[in-house]
């Protein structure tokens, strides 16, 4: 029978396990599957799986209470296996890969940060030190601009906005780099210019949230930092 798989730990680890509902609209018992060292958690595989908020919110709480007990090399929502041989297969032939991934996210957290510019306020900055943007400006708004201007503005305002940006991600991640043993970036969206997760150990906790605030606060107005942790170390399994 498939089965759904939550989490890899050691098999030492203390597995609190009761009280906790595996996903599925009718959810079945967790369990483990060892191999050697290590253990997975799983349950049954619902015949349909969605990413329901009733489903997400299980396998979250599943990760949050192994994550409050020990280490855990957490899977994302979704993951299945054909049956409990294939799990037992895969501990086995990648478990030092396992085990050593296990020993770098001992006594860590993951924390992602989102940060964003003000639209307008980037633009402003733009024109007021740039002085080709704001010569093409000046020429459209007096109506002497020649008929490609608005275009060569439009590509002047775009570099510029993925530079200043680029230049203002890089700055952020080097001040938080000494906290963390490891960095992961992904491509921001919307108006965002950072999304970046951190892997903080326990020791240096207080120091990355204290420097995350302390760069909020100098950035200034304009300016959106999103911070969100600690969260269980996907980014890092």
């Amino acid at each position: 029978m498939a089965v759904y798989i939550y989490s890899i730990t050691f098999k030492d680890h203390p597995l609190r396990l009761d009280g906790l509902d595996g996903v599925g609209a009718s959810p079945s018992p967790l369990r483990t599957v060892t191999a050697g060292p290590l253990c997975a958690v799983v349950s049954d595989a619902p015949e349909e799986l969605r990413p329901k908020r009733r489903d997400i919110g299980r396998h979250q709480e599943v990760q949050q209470r192994l994550l409050a007990d020990g280490t855990v090399l957490p899977l994302r929502f979704g993951y299945t296996a054909p049956d409990e041989d294939t799990v037992r297969q895969a501990l086995e032939e990648r478990g030092d890969e396992y085990a050593e991934r296990l020993r770098l996210l001992e006594g860590c957290a993951e924390y992602n940060l989102k940060a964003s510019q003000d639209e307008e306020m980037l633009l402003r900055e733009i024109l007021t030190q740039s002085e080709t943007a704001r010569r093409l400006n000046d020429d459209i708004r007096a109506g002497t601009a020649a008929p490609d201007t608005p275009v060569r503005l439009g590509e002047l305002v775009a570099n510029e906005v993925r530079a200043r940006q680029e230049a203002l991600a890089s700055g952020v991640i080097e001040a938080l780099r000494p906290f963390a043993r490891e960095i992961d970036s992904s491509p921001p969206t919307g108006t965002d210019f950072l999304n970046v997760s951190f892997l903080v150990s326990d020791e240096q906790d207080e120091l990355f949230l204290a420097t995350e605030l302390s760069l909020a606060h100098q950035m200034g107005e304009g300016f959106e930092f999103r911070l969100n942790g600690p969260l269980p170390p996907y980014s890092f399994s």
